[in-house]
């Protein structure tokens, strides 16, 4: 059972406003608790909340990022990612809503890869692939705060040791993950991991943006998506990418120029569009894997006029409709999601990289480290 308990001084310390002092145009930050898990471990919330505006909350457990606000072109907030009001809906009702996803982001076929000739499986927990970590993924776990502060970029640090051998992956990994959020609006996701033996990382956050407002009426379907990249992953049944770089011009998969989600969300010709019941493919960006972030996509409310553009250091996006909302997934304020109701934009390395060799690698080697840092930059059109 999930609880808010009483509070101790200490949970009265944590709740405290931090600031600094003098500074014109500092984000702020608010940390507070969230509540215990039912082992009696706490969770806390933070919230950066920028001066124009736009304000992200993360909570320590998963180190999701639980809301994003952000105004629109007549200046009114609203909270543009799906997800829950409560802790206790996260642990019992998950569905990756706005979570650290790792190790692995996305599918590995059969939960299986060969590293320096050893074959480890890791679990199954999506038909007979495993996604996201497995089941018991970064996702699951509570990530301890290194560190918090204000200032004309507001920053905070969650950090884990990653076990040898968790969810079957091997080697001991120092992670941490980042979020930096400026006096523009411009929240920083930054991935980092070390490793004391050979394994495999890729991580992402796994939002579900809709810019009309979580739980809007339409949904998100009619926001106007570009992707800059000439070819996506085309998927088997399971939806495991084939290993072909297919070209995207003459498909319901060019997003070259802004085009409607909803004109080719269901269309039913196409063999990847019936094989991920909408759109739940990765597209290898045209930009590659590059040493600072740069786009990777910008998704546009033509109706509240709000703008987001993702940027990555990571070769592809995976874009997501998501599919599998199916009005069981009660949300914030009550709302019922269903498919459609949001958009998932998550810069990672390939699905199942480990097993097709012409994809770029997501090996990780002592002494190596791995470095993912992304961009969630939000802003307005008359």
């Amino acid at each position: 059972m999930v609880g808010t308990g009483k509070a101790s001084a200490a949970s009265i310390a944590l709740a405290a406003a931090l600031c600094v002092a003098g500074a014109a145009h500092a984000v702020e930050v608010e940390r507070k608790p969230a509540g215990t898990l039912a082992d009696g471990t706490a969770v806390e919330s933070i919230r950066l909340t920028a001066g124009n505006g736009v304000s992200a909350t993360i909570l320590t457990y998963g180190a999701t990022l639980q809301s994003v606000v952000a105004p629109g072109r007549d200046g009114k907030p609203a909270d543009v990612v799906l997800g829950y009001d409560d802790l206790d809906s996260y642990v019992n009702r998950p569905n990756f809503f706005g979570v650290t996803v790792g190790r692995y982001a996305n599918r590995i076929a059969g939960g299986r890869f060969v590293l320096d000739g050893r074959t480890y499986q890791l679990p199954l927990n999506d038909k007979t692939n495993s996604l996201h970590g497995g089941g018991a993924g970064f996702d699951k776990q509570v990530w301890k705060v290194a560190s918090v502060k204000a200032g004309p970029v507001a920053r905070l640090v969650l950090s884990r040791v990653s076990p040898d051998g968790e969810a079957g992956y091997p080697g001991k990994l120092d992670v941490t993950v980042t979020y930096s959020l400026d006096e523009a609006g411009a929240l920083t996701i930054a991935f980092d991991a070390q490793t004391d033996r050979p394994t495999i990382v890729n991580m992402t956050n796994h939002a579900i943006f809709n810019l009309a407002g979580e739980g809007s009426p339409e949904g998100a379907t009619g926001h106007l998506l570009t992707v800059p990249a000439k070819a996506y992953t085309p998927v088997d049944a399971t939806l495991i990418p084939t290993g072909e770089l297919r070209p995207v011009e003459g498909t319901v998969f060019d997003f070259r120029q802004p085009r409607r989600i909803a004109d080719g969300i269901r269309d039913g010709r196409d063999e990847q569009i019936r094989f991920g019941q909408g759109y739940d493919h990765n597209f290898a960006l045209d930009k590659g894997l590059t040493k600072a972030p740069e786009l990777a996509a910008r998704l546009e409310d033509p109706a509240s006029g709000r703008v987001l553009e993702v940027l990555t250091t990571e070769p592809g996006v995976q874009f997501y409709t998501g599919n599998f909302l199916d009005g069981t997934y009660v949300g914030k304020q009550g709302h019922l999601y269903r498919m459609g109701d949001g958009i998932a934009l998550e810069p990672q390395k390939f699905p199942d990289a480990p097993n097709k060799p012409a994809f770029v690698s997501a090996r990780v080697d002592p002494g190596k480290p791995y470095r993912h840092v992304m961009i969630y930059r939000f802003s307005t059109r008359p």
